[in-house]
């Protein structure tokens, strides 16, 4: 059983004994720089400390300015200058490696007394809070692995997912609770996403997409998250009132991430609710698509064409606004129209085929290349 609990109180105790041992004042962060525990301290407390503190994680600006002094794959401990403008006191970083990978680091302020005899001495305790944190990210992706069964459409795999992850199950502590919502993200060939690095609470498994559970109030940071560590796309299902429903969510999510890999105007994290038509494209097959864009096809050698008709629909019809959209006159417009009636053979006052050759302009944007 995965235990979160468990994990906060051991790095805790760790890191009160280092500060005990060296006298001086310790930091414990993640990966990704977000607090995990700190010892208590009295004296010089310089301002990102406090803010890491208070806000439980390090600014952008901080961490660029630790991360230039290569602590992400140092050996052993990294001594830090101090920085006038930054407000950060001289420091000692010590990252915590397991098995040659750095899963967190040990922050101590540098007032000359930290030396490498001293920090010698609790090599035991930084040995001890990097296994802890190793073996909590595998907790996490043997978590992980049940979204397999739990984005299922087999009733029987999500059956077996839930008696795991649901109320009363081993690794119920571990997940989330209440509204929940699924997020698909394509996974970079360039980058390696430290999806162990998400706050507690988020499931998240490799694969193509990359998929992810998160509580409901926190989905779009997550998305926002994972997204900016693949450089990709991702879509983001909508929220459903438990585990169980997740599977719908994640069925969004995919058709979501979809439309953010096609469509510009809701690149790079594209929202299943707020894709409007998107939503009844994203469920097409692509052949079927293709069909459909089809009925578009003698507007795509004239691009300005095309984006007048869908503009124009979009507008619901409405002239003067999307002369004024497009930046033409009126009509320059009518004639634009009337063009694109003779090259389609719709007719635009007719609502049945407004609405095909509308789908057809957005299913169209869903097949390019």
């Amino acid at each position: 059983m995965y235990d979160n609990e468990g994990v906060q109180e051991e790095l805790q105790e760790v890191v009160d004994e280092i500060a005990r041992v060296l006298g001086a004042p310790a930091t414990l962060e993640d990966r990704a720089f977000r607090l995990l525990a700190h010892a208590a301290h009295s004296g010089e407390l310089d301002e990102v400390r406090q803010q890491s503190i208070l806000r439980r994680r390090a600014t952008d600006e901080v961490r660029a300015y630790f991360e230039g002094y290569g602590i992400a794959t140092a050996p052993g401990p990294v001594r830090i200058p101090a920085d006038a403008e930054l407000r950060v006191l001289a420091r000692v970083c010590v990252p915590l490696r397991h098995s040659g990978v750095t899963y967190g680091y040990l922050w101590l302020l540098d007032t000359g007394e930290v030396t490498d005899d001293r920090l010698a001495r609790i090599a035991p305790l930084v040995t001890r809070a990097a296994a802890v944190l190793a073996q909590d990210a595998r907790g996490r992706q043997d978590l992980g692995d049940l979204l397999a069964g739990l984005f299922s459409a087999d009733p029987e795999r999500r059956a077996a997912a839930l008696a795991r992850l649901g109320p009363g199950g081993p690794d119920a502590p571990s997940v989330p609770r209440g509204p929940v919502v699924a997020i698909a993200v394509r996974a970079g060939r360039e980058r390696v996403a430290p999806l162990w690095t998400l706050p507690r609470g988020v499931l998240a498994r490799t694969g193509d997409p990359v998929a992810v559970l998160a509580p409901a109030s926190s989905a779009d940071r997550v998305a926002d998250a994972v997204q900016a560590m693949y450089g990709t796309a991702a879509g983001v299902g909508a929220v459903r009132g438990d585990m169980g429903e997740a599977w719908r969510s994640w069925r969004e999510a995919v058709g979501a991430l979809r439309v953010a890999e096609r469509v510009p105007s809701f690149a790079p994290v594209a929202r299943w609710p707020e894709l409007g038509a998107y939503r009844v494209l994203a469920r097409l097959p692509a052949e079927g698509l293709r069909e459909l864009a089809a009925e578009a096809a003698p507007l795509a050698a004239e691009p300005d064409l095309a984006r007048t008709v869908e503009v124009y629909l979009d507008r619901a019809g409405h002239v003067q606004e999307t002369a004024r959209l497009l930046g033409v006159h009126r009509q320059t417009l009518y004639y634009r129209l009337a063009k694109a009636e003779r090259l389609t053979g719709a007719d635009l006052a007719d609502g049945g085929d407004r609405l095909r050759l509308h789908l057809a302009l957005k299913a169209a944007h869903m097949t390019a290349l």
